[in-house]
């Protein structure tokens, strides 16, 4: 299949060229445009009980607004608000109401604060439903100006806060963050094969392709995505950059290696990239599809965010797999021996290399290699029981500087952290609710443990629904937050409801406790079967029953070690009060999936060594000798191109780039070079039962001398 496919696309190069070209116009001519949501209550199902708040809330309140912004005032010196501050925080309220600030449609001062530290004003904005509306955004960004020129000649400070205020700091972060990591990444996958292969032409060509194909990705995204109603989350964008340079630029490589390796067998530039397509196309296919099943398995989850990153992480995969099978090698066919220009280093293979003194040791010492690797990713393993998940995405989606959180924390100088984002508790009746239930129902919320205040319930127009505005001691996206509403405040709230009457707690915090149980549900269901599925390609691949069980167990072991060394760096040296709760699924698609990757390319290694007629210890040293090269190169591409999501300046951003790039190292340079095929040499030909591939060649070898000998 793949010799047809090589021999195809060298021989038919400008019908290749063509062909992309017109996909790509048509894929950009037609494709909707990709959007992008940060509700997070949009990717839980309706049957948990914060979407069931929600609903309740927006049917007997359609009017009703949330104060989407708020604006904090202060002191310039620190000193308590005076009776003349507080005149001029209303006067400045009154100056920014008259002066009609689109989409701004009220702004209301209060009362300073009981130790007069602060004053707030509460902002409406104009309601919006659709992710892609910038309506609140841009009225967030013009109620910053105004204020500012307000605040001109008075003793007072201020900054805007609050959710509308964090979703544009949170947006402005990843803006700026994607375009970091976009600099980055073709910065150093540019220098990186610029150091490898010596010649610009190929550190171009990953850029030139990847960079086309990105069109067709996209739009096959947003096809998919509007087709079957997929929430894309914001954060989805920097990670499909990455994959798609990081993975694609690895499939380039795996060619690009075995093309140079053949022509150094003396075959000429034509012959040389059908035979790289050949031998390595089943790899790259294989490789290409566990990482796709690995994704796809995020369908079978119940957040939304998940089900709508499967597909997209599943479609750019696929795209890169199909260019490198197919567009790499008509361009690099038209270019001959040119691609490598102006180096003259792919003519001759360098002696004593490194990687043939490490194969040599390895085939020698199979049991030390293997203990020494095993034992690093268990050591490492070992710190991933303290993992301690943490919601807080918001302010962990912008800088420490930025205003939302500068002023989200000089609240916390007066008010209970759970002010901007109160929980809601909503009581529900069959008929008209009594003054009497409603305050001995706020006097049993009140005594909730973890609870600041309860405000006066606000009733729907029949006064069958009552709505308690419930203020956490705790910031809502805190651990003691969803402790209070996931225990104490949903029991109380369910066991205090008036005989007659049903009660539900909505809010973002009750969003975060039922993404928990979300989460939990999602290990239970979506780990196995793309282990499963996973294992399933392996053997095939290798027509073995054996190897697939000790290739996912390394698998595994990689896993539990990128999250331990993640919980060592962020948890125990930095002191955060845990990672984002999302890094384990994340984590388990990268290093399940391109763990696998490059375990794929060894282990092929492996057995066409050993089909030559090696015994396992020497196939062993000569699969790291020939192979390692590229996993090396393969690996530190793309662990770099994910680190460089550490630079975007925030912290979801930075654990997910130091956990994804630590997982692909650990997977690339600790499991794929020496524990898979250490264990494999120790297993020798067991490892290949029932198919006993490794004995194929000297089987037919063995055919032809018995005939011969019968002549």
């Amino acid at each position: 299949m793949f010799a047809r496919l090589g021999s195809l696309v060298v021989r038919r190069p400008w019908w290749t060229i063509g062909a992309w070209v017109l996909i790509i116009a048509a894929v950009a001519a037609t494709a909707p445009k990709l959007t992008a949501t940060t509700d997070q209550s949009a990717f839980l199902p309706s049957h948990y009980e914060s979407i069931q708040a929600a609903q309740l809330q927006e049917k007997a309140f359609p009017n009703a607004t949330t104060p989407a912004a708020i604006v904090v005032f202060e002191r310039g010196d620190g000193a308590p608000i005076s009776a003349a501050d507080a005149a001029t925080v209303a006067t400045i309220a009154g100056q920014l109401n008259q002066a009609k600030l689109k989409d701004v449609t009220g702004i209301q001062a209060v009362p300073p604060t009981g130790n007069r530290l602060i004053q707030i004003a509460a902002v409406e904005l104009t309601k919006i439903t659709n992710p892609s509306d910038t309506r609140q955004n841009d009225a967030v960004k013009a109620l910053r100006t105004a204020l500012q020129d307000k605040l001109h000649g008075t003793s007072l400070k201020a900054g805007v806060t609050g959710s509308a205020a964090q979703a544009l700091d949170a947006q402005e972060s990843s803006t700026k963050g994607l375009a970091i990591i976009g600099i980055a990444t073709v910065g150093l996958i540019l220098l990186l094969l610029l150091l490898i292969f010596r010649s610009p032409v190929i550190a171009l060509l990953p850029i030139v392709v990847i960079g086309a194909v990105s069109t067709v990705v996209n739009g096959l995204i947003a096809i998919v995505s509007k087709a079957f109603d997929l929430k894309i989350d914001s954060s989805i964008t920097s990670i499909l950059l990455v994959v798609l340079f990081g993975v694609g630029t690895d499939y380039i490589l795996f060619l690009m290696f075995r093309y140079r390796e053949r022509l150094r067998a003396g075959e000429d530039a034509k012959t040389a990239m059908v035979s790289a397509v050949t031998r390595v196309g089943e790899a790259i296919a294989s490789a290409a599809g566990a990482v796709i099943i690995a994704f796809m398995a995020l369908t079978l989850s119940t957040l939304g965010m998940f089900r709508a990153m499967g597909p997209a992480l599943a479609i750019s995969v696929a795209v890169a797999l199909l260019a490198g099978l197919t567009l790499v090698p008509a361009i690099v066919s038209l270019l001959g021996t040119k691609v490598f220009w102006p180096s003259k280093a792919w003519k001759v293979e360098p002696k004593g290399a490194k990687f043939a003194s490490l194969g040599g040791g390895l085939g020698r010492r199979p049991a030390v290699f293997a203990i020494a690797a095993g034992g690093l990713l268990v050591v490492l393993s070992a710190f991933a029981i303290g993992f301690n998940p943490t919601f807080d995405l918001t302010s962990g989606s912008t800088s420490d500087t930025s205003e939302s959180t500068v002023y989200s924390k000089e609240l916390l100088k007066s008010l209970p952290a759970g002010v901007t984002q109160p929980s809601d508790v909503l009581l529900r009746s069959s008929s008209p609710l009594s003054k009497d239930q409603l305050d001995t129902y706020r006097t049993a919320l009140t005594k909730v443990d973890g609870v600041g205040d309860v405000s006066q319930a606000t009733l729907s127009p029949d006064s069958t629904v009552a709505d308690f505005k419930v203020t956490l001691k705790s910031a809502p996206e805190s651990d003691q937050a969803i402790a209070t509403v996931r225990g104490p405040l949903r029991d109380a709230a369910h066991t205090a409801a008036p005989a007659g009457t049903t009660a539900v707690v909505g809010g973002l915090t009750s969003v975060f406790v039922d993404f928990q149980d979300a989460m939990n549900h999602d290990y239970r269901i979506v780990f196995p079967i793309a282990a499963i599925l996973i294992m399933i390609v392996l053997a095939l691949l290798l027509r073995s029953l054996v190897a697939p069980w000790y290739l996912m167990a390394s698998v595994f072991l990689g896993f539990g070690s990128t999250l331990g060394a993640s919980v060592l760096i962020f948890q125990h040296l930095q002191h955060n009060s845990g990672l984002i709760f999302t890094l384990p699924v994340i984590m388990y698609l990268f290093v399940v999936a391109l763990g696998t990757d490059y375990n794929i390319l060894m282990v092929a290694r492996l057995r066409e060594e050993a089909r030559e007629g090696h015994d396992p210890k020497r196939a062993a040293a000569l699969a790291l000798h020939h192979t390692g090269p590229t996993i090396a190169a393969a690996g530190l591409i793309l662990a770099g191109t994910f680190a460089s999501m550490m630079l975007a300046g925030n912290t979801v951003l930075s654990q997910m780039g130091f956990a994804i790039s630590a997982g692909i190292a650990i997977a690339a340079f600790v499991m794929a070079m020496f524990f898979t095929p250490a264990l494999t040499a120790l297993i020798g030909h067991r490892a290949w039962w029932p198919g006993h591939a490794d004995t194929q060649h000297r089987r037919e070898q063995q055919e032809r001398e018995e005939e011969l000998t019968s002549v």
